[in-house]
């Protein structure tokens, strides 16, 4: 079953203004099938993981790139070929006003990101792919225990009976595949506890002295698999919000997973309902919070914009949101009868904050309605916060930035 992916439009924007666009994202959040449903008629598609197809793109990229035309192409996991790009800059250079020439996919940040902007830098658009949003779910009453175990990657979360195998492929192709090739990260079984423990950390401070002590590893390999984890799409590092209102206590970033699925397989919770009765359920209703957040900016092409506040005197705010040049405090709650108390780091926000604060505040938890509340603060549900913030976002929306 294929489900229509917001992206499109922004999609459909970048095509109109660049030579090429990259779609990036996790392996298996449907890069391929968005672009081959979608524009599958109109582009000649062609993928990497064939080994015959790397092997000409790299003896003959000229005799490569020309076998389609006049057709745009579709060329699947570029990562794989990175000599090809040169011989691509070439061929736009020839063409520079000819926009959605090419479409080009890939699954890793780190050496993809360094030969695409020191090839193409300036004639392609980057836009992202994450697993499937809330508002991109087509099981419209799908409740909040079925989506922390299922999650937002397409198979799991079409096919639910898919879950359990796909999962556990998912996690074993990911560390013995995708680890050695960005990293050659040798010692494969510390790695796998790393992110074992990293999933038990999930919504919490990244604190690596303790991840140290714990995998045996040094600081600077610590470091550098948190970074893996990131440019592999796995955790998205919520950073604090950096002006000095009330003193902030620490400059270390948050951890999430940008999927719940994973972080329920990964720390071996039996079902969603266990889930969430367990000690971890503050931590993974906060982390889907985040991670629409992040998704509503990417599938607007934005880079997200989001951070967390903590004051001297012990008032967190889970989540603050860059929207312009204003910034939206969001509390994050569990609870399905939200009380005035909740209200309080909002509140206290957006006094210290002034005029950068936003003009409302927003609590997200398991209320069934929207309820105004003192101060201008909002009761969201859930269910509604991604297509909310993303019709906020739409609002100051300025174009795809080349990259």
């Amino acid at each position: 079953m294929y489900v229509q992916r917001q992206l499109l439009a922004t999609l459909q924007a970048a095509l109109k203004q660049f030579p090429a666009v990259l779609v990036t994202g996790p392996r298996q959040s449907g890069k391929t099938t968005f672009l081959q449903e979608e524009f599958g008629t109109q582009y000649t598609y062609l993928t990497f993981d064939d080994p015959l197809t790397r092997e000409f793109a790299t003896t003959d990229p000229n005799g490569f790139l020309s076998q389609a035309a006049p057709r745009p192409m579709i060329l699947d996991e570029i990562q794989y070929v990175p000599e090809l790009l040169p011989y691509l800059k070439m061929r736009i250079d020839k063409a520079r006003r000819m926009a959605g020439r090419w479409l080009l996919t890939g699954s890793q940040q780190f050496a993809l990101m360094k030969n695409v902007s020191e090839s193409l830098a300036g004639r392609i658009a980057l836009l992202e792919l994450l697993p499937l949003s809330l508002s991109e779910q087509p099981r419209a009453q799908i409740t909040l225990e079925e989506w922390l175990w299922s999650g937002g990657y397409p198979e799991p979360a079409l096919y639910p009976d898919h879950r359990e195998l796909w999962m556990s492929s998912y996690i074993q192709t990911y560390v013995e595949r995708d680890i050695r090739l960005l990293q050659n990260v040798q010692d494969l079984r510390t790695f796998e506890t790393f992110l074992a423990l990293c999933a038990g950390s999930h919504g919490q401070i990244f604190n690596k002295a303790r991840l140290v002590r714990a995998c045996g590893v040094s600081e600077p390999t610590l470091k550098t698999w948190g970074s893996l984890l990131e440019a592999s799409y796995i955790v998205f590092f919520l950073q604090p919000y950096y002006k000095n209102y009330g003193k902030r206590l620490t400059k270390t970033p948050k951890l999430y997973f940008l999927d719940s699925g994973l972080v329920c397989s990964l720390t071996r919770q039996p079902s969603g309902q266990a889930a969430l009765a367990g000690a971890m359920a503050g931590a993974l209703f906060e982390g889907i919070v985040v991670s629409e957040a992040v998704k509503a900016f990417t599938l607007t092409g934005k880079r997200p914009d989001l951070f967390f506040w903590r004051s001297h005197d012990g008032l967190e705010v889970d989540l603050i949101i860059q929207i312009g040049a204003r910034f939206l405090p969001v509390e994050i709650k569990l609870t399905a009868t939200p009380t005035l108390k909740h209200l309080d780091p909002l509140n206290r926000f957006r006094e210290l904050a002034g005029v950068d604060a936003a003009d409302i505040g927003i609590l997200v938890c398991r209320a069934e309605q929207q309820t105004r509340l003192p101060n201008n603060n909002l009761i969201l549900p859930w269910r509604e916060f991604p297509s909310w913030l993303q019709s906020q976002l739409a609002g100051c929306w300025d174009g795809v930035a080349a990259r």
